[in-house]
């Protein structure tokens, strides 16, 4: 089996479509990476491209959009609704086949001290990679985002990097740096603007206070379309599908006397997802990712 690595890097950029294309075309110019897609938001001023590549390819593709990022992105005029500590955000690494979790947190590890060492941005690792337990889920790295950590990363022991100085990029700040299995981001979109109802839903379907397994969720603001928003991490998709949590959010919404206008996925899905989505809508019998067509003539 071929040796194959997907990797997502999340680049703090979503309102300069001349800068995501450039990020996105650093990246591919690497030989042996292929770019399946790009997507940015200008709310959350934030794109996330999702390339796959032999494991050498993948740590120099990733090691290429950092540097773009490093040279275009000025993280001390930044503004967006998604938490941020860095040009390059959070770079995961994800085994899909021929390659196992443990040889993507090898790929996290030497791509955090190109990083460090060359580029003079502190490194965390985080989920497989992680270093410390505190240091596992992403939201506990993140934790005060760029103003937070400019102002303790040199002082707080708790806060020092991984890799890399003890002070952030002046422009670039920081970068989380891991390896995990695969992830869906998945918004749900309310027709509402009061920010508190998408807070209220997202504290309710999380695991952490109590929720859905394997879910994080933040409420989030879509100013240029007077909505608000129920961003969503799957962080174990045969634990809590897409459809699941879906319902689960339309259910508390309308408690709460709102809408949902849509969902949307950010980057791509495994279609084991969309299958199980299918089978819970449609009520399929038996039915398999083999009785997809495209998944037949790609075989």
């Amino acid at each position: 089996m071929k040796p194959l690595v997907e990797c997502v890097p999340n680049f703090s950029e979503g309102r300069r479509p001349e800068v995501v294309k450039a990020i996105a075309a650093a990246i591919a110019a690497v030989p042996g990476v292929r770019v399946l897609d790009h997507e940015a938001d200008a709310n959350h001023n934030r794109c996330v491209i999702t390339f796959v590549g032999d494991p050498e390819a993948a740590l120099r593709g990733a090691f290429e959009g950092a540097k773009m990022a490093v040279t275009l992105i000025d993280m001390e005029t930044h503004t967006g609704e998604h938490p941020r500590v860095g040009a390059m955000d959070v770079c995961p690494f994800v085994p899909i086949s021929g390659v196992t979790l443990e040889d993507c947190v090898s790929l996290a590890r030497r791509l955090g001290e190109r990083v460090a060492g060359e580029l003079g941005v502190p490194v965390y690792f985080y989920e497989a990679a992680a270093t410390r337990p505190e240091r596992k889920a992403l939201p506990d790295v993140r934790k005060g985002e760029y103003e937070g950590l400019k102002a303790e990363i040199a002082t707080n022991p708790a806060r020092a990097p991984d890799l890399g100085p003890l002070r952030l990029h002046p422009t670039a700040g920081a970068t989380i740096i891991g390896a995990r299995p695969p992830l869906i981001a998945y918004n749900v979109n309310l027709k509402t603007s009061d920010l508190s109802v998408a807070k209220k839903i997202a504290k309710a379907i999380r695991e952490r206070d109590g929720g859905l397994p394997a879910v994080r969720a933040l409420g989030m603001e879509l100013k240029d379309r007077g909505l608000v928003q129920v961003s969503i991490n799957l962080v174990d998709y045969k634990k809590t599908p897409p459809h699941v949590v879906f319902e689960k959010v339309r259910q508390e919404a309308a408690m709460l006397g709102v809408e949902v206008v849509g969902s949307e996925v950010v980057g791509l899905i495994p279609l084991e997802a969309v299958v199980m989505a299918a089978d819970h809508a449609l009520k399929l019998e038996g039915f398999t990712a083999n009785q997809v067509l495209e998944s037949r003539l790609s075989e």
